[in-house]
C-alpha cells in the first residue's frame, strides 16, 4: 500500500480482569507492567507573562487500565513467520477514553513531555528491495521488540534494518504484513537486547474532529531521532484510495504534518497515547494537500495480534461489490444511507443467502449501515463461519437474510 486519497465508490473487500496485588509493589523500573499514572506525570503549573497562572491541561492521568493482553511466546506459521521459542509474558497497555483536550495545546510544555516520553519507542525503518531502499517509521508496542509499521514500507523487502531513537541499529525480521489495512509487524533482532521502550496503545473509538493530535515519526530517514508535529483530528471515517493498492477504510484524517518517510509512525492524542499508525499523505496534481491519514490503532492492534499468533491477518467477506447509496436514492427509500449491491459473485455467502444486484444493505447484526465502507468495517468484527443477520431493501421493501461469512480470498 502506498499513499493516496479518497475514491467515491469502493469494491467490498468484505473483509482479563487482574487480581488485586498483594504486598508492596516493586519499583516501576523492575516491573514490566506500569500503571498509567506512572506513565503520565502531570506537568507543574507555570506562571504566565501577565502574572497569572496558566491552566495546564493534564498530560494524562488515565482513569484506569482498560485491560492487559498477556502473550506467551509466538505460534510458528508458514510464509515468512518464524519463532525461536517461547518468551516471557508481556503486557500491552491500553488507556481509557480520552478526556477533552484543548485543540490549541495551551501548554507547550505538555507537548514536549509527550514527545520525550514517546520518542524512545519510535524508530526508523529501512527496507532493502530489488528496486532500492525504502524508508519509513515504526512504533515499538511490545517490550520484546515487536514493531508496528506500514505494509507498503516493507513490501518486497529482502532485508530490514531499524534505527532506534538512541541511534542504535538492528536487523529486523518481518513477522507478517496485511496489505488490506497497510499494517505490518516487525521484530527487532539481537541477542540479549531489550526490553525495549514501548508506546502506550490507546483507542480511536471516542475520537472527535477538533481533538488534539501529535504526529511523531522519522521523516526522510534523517538522523537525530524522531520528528514531532502538532495539529488536530480533522475528520474520522475517511475512505482513502491509494495509488497502487486497495482502498483504506475508516481512516483518521489529521492536519498534523506527516512528511515523507513518516509512514508507520504514531499519531498520538493529547495525553500521548497512540490513536493511529500514520499511513498516507493526501496529494493532487499540485502536490501535497497538507493533511495526512492514519489507520486507527484499534484496527492496527487487532491485525498485529493475528499476525503474531498466526503469521497473517484474516478478513471476512460476503461476496459482493458495491457503492454508497446516493442522496437521491436515499431520499426515495426514506433512509439516511446504505450499501448498494452492484454485483453478487456466484457461489459466495451473499449469493447463497439470496442477495441480488440492486439490493441496499441497511443493517448487519443490528448495526446500521449507511455506506459501503461501514459495511466492510462492520464485517471486520466477525470471523469466517459466523452467521450474521443482514437487513436489506429490495424494490423499497425491507427483508432480512442470514449470511454465513467466509474468508476473503487472498487474490481478490
Amino acid at each position: 500500500m502506498h499513499p493516496g486519497h479518497p475514491g467515491a465508490g469502493s469494491d467490498e473487500p468484505d473483509e482479563p480482569a487482574d487480581d488485586e496485588p498483594t504486598g508492596a509493589l516493586l519499583p516501576p523500573e523492575d516491573r514490566v507492567w506500569r500503571h498509567p499514572s506512572e506513565l503520565y506525570p502531570a506537568p507543574a503549573p507555570r506562571a504566565s507573562a501577565r502574572g497569572g497562572l496558566l491552566a495546564t491541561w493534564a498530560v494524562a492521568l488515565v482513569s484506569g487500565l482498560i485491560g492487559s493482553v498477556l502473550t506467551i511466546g509466538m505460534v510458528a506459521a508458514a510464509g515468512g513467520f518464524s519463532n525461536d521459542g517461547a518468551g516471557p509474558m508481556l503486557v500491552r497497555e491500553t488507556v481509557a477514553p480520552p478526556v477533552p483536550i484543548p485543540a490549541n495545546f495551551s501548554d507547550p510544555a505538555g507537548v514536549v513531555a509527550i514527545a520525550e516520553r514517546v520518542a524512545p519507542a519510535i524508530l526508523r525503518v529501512s527496507a532493502r528491495t530489488p528496486a532500492g531502499t525504502s524508508s519509513g517509521s515504526g512504533v515499538v508496542f511490545r517490550s520484546d521488540g515487536h514493531v508496528l509499521t506500514n505494509a507498503h514500507v516493507v513490501d518486497g523487502a529482502r532485508s530490514i534494518t531499524v534505527v532506534l531513537s538512541s541511534g542504535d541499529e538492528h536487523d529486523a525480521e518481518l513477522v507478517g504484513a496485511d496489505p488490506v489495512t497497510d499494517i505490518a509487524v516487525l521484530r527487532i533482532q539481537g541477542e540479549g537486547d531489550g526490553p525495549y521502550p514501548t508506546a502506550v496503545l490507546g483507542t480511536a473509538t471516542y475520537l472527535k474532529p477538533g481533538q488534539a493530535a501529535i504526529a511523531i515519526g522519522s521523516p526522510l530517514g534523517l538522523v537525530g531521532g524522531p520528528s514531532v508535529t502538532v495539529g488536530v483530528v480533522s475528520a474520522i471515517g475517511r475512505r482513502v484510495q491509494t495509488q497502487d493498492g486497495p482502498t483504506l477504510l475508516d481512516m483518521i484524517q489529521t492536519d498534523a504534518p506527516i512528511a515523507s518517510g513518516s509512514s508507520g509512525g504514531a499519531l498520538l492524542d493529547g495525553r500521548g497515547a497512540v490513536i493511529g499508525i500514520t499511513t498516507a499523505v493526501a496529494v493532487s496534481g499540485q502536490g501535497t494537500e497538507g493533511f495526512g491519514f492514519a489507520t486507527p490503532v484499534d484496527i492496527a492492534r487487532d491485525v498485529a495480534d493475528e499476525i503474531i499468533a498466526t503469521g497473517r491477518a484474516v478478513h471476512v467477506w460476503m461476496g459482493v461489490h458495491g457503492s454508497d447509496v446516493d442522496r437521491v436514492m436515499a431520499r426515495q427509500l426514506g433512509i439516511k444511507g446504505g450499501a448498494l449491491v452492484q454485483e453478487v459473485i456466484a457461489g459466495t455467502p451473499a449469493d447463497t443467502a439470496g442477495l441480488r444486484e440492486g439490493d441496499v444493505v441497511v443493517s448487519v447484526a443490528g448495526r446500521s449501515i449507511e455506506s459501503i465502507s461501514e459495511l466492510v468495517v462492520t464485517l471486520r468484527s466477525f470471523r469466517p463461519g459466523e452467521r450474521v443477520p443482514v437487513v436489506y431493501l429490495r424494490d423499497g421493501r425491507r427483508s432480512e437474510v442470514t449470511v454465513t461469512l467466509a474468508e476473503r480470498p487472498a487474490d481478490l
